[in-house]
């Protein structure tokens, strides 16, 4: 059980492996990355950075995000595996996936979040 003080809600993270991948499949949305995340997937994947950002990201102003896939009747992060409904890179995810579901937005969508996601707990 993962516990945030400023949070209302705690999130059981082995509700993930029932799940499917929720938070990674919907609507189209950005999956920020910074720098340092990009140099280490870089690393993982044997490309130089700009060839990674070519075949994995796109520009939001004067950030990278993750690009999107069709699938289902929305989209998916390039990197959810389909097949196993997991993320392909779990271990390198970016920020923001790590901190999910413990986002400033949540605080006052909790009925939203609750929809997303299996492993909250009040």
């Amino acid at each position: 059980m993962i516990y945030n003080k400023d949070f209302k809600y705690s999130f059981n993270e082995n509700a993930c492996e029932k799940c499917g991948g929720k938070c990674c499949i919907g609507d189209s949305g950005n999956i920020f990355v910074n720098n340092e995340e990009i140099l280490k997937l870089c690393e993982c994947f044997g490309l130089n950075f700009d060839e990674f950002v070519l075949k994995y990201l796109r520009k939001v102003g004067t950030k990278f995000s993750f690009k999107e896939v069709k699938f289902e009747n929305g989209y998916a992060c390039i990197f959810f595996n389909q097949n196993t409904r997991k993320c392909d890179i779990y271990n390198l995810r970016p920020k923001q996936c790590r901190t999910f579901p413990f986002w400033d937005y949540y605080k006052t969508h909790i009925e939203e979040l609750k929809k997303e996601c299996i492993g909250i707990c009040f």
